[in-house]
């Protein structure tokens, strides 16, 4: 699927990913390729993602996710250090 990740600032990541897993209002879930649509709120923590380099992770404080036509969208508040 491709994933991209967006903050108001700048672009942190497009690209192809295997899993994606975000810090949804109600707790943790994973998109995987193929997700049914869905958009969600985020709150802060880790947003996790795969790709073929290996495993990455984000610091997040919150924001939206959605997902559609394997196409995941991020849209961070912000990235804390």
């Amino acid at each position: 699927m491709i994933l991209e990740i967006l903050t108001p600032e700048k672009k942190l990541y497009s690209g192809e990913a295997t899993l994606v897993q975000l810090p949804g209002i109600e707790g943790l879930f994973e998109l995987l390729d193929n997700h049914a649509p869905l958009i969600s709120a985020l709150k802060s923590g880790i947003l996790k993602y795969k790709t073929s380099e290996g495993e990455k992770k984000l610091n997040i404080t919150g924001g939206f996710v959605e997902c559609l036509n394997n196409k995941v969208i991020v849209c961070a508040e912000g990235v804390a250090a």
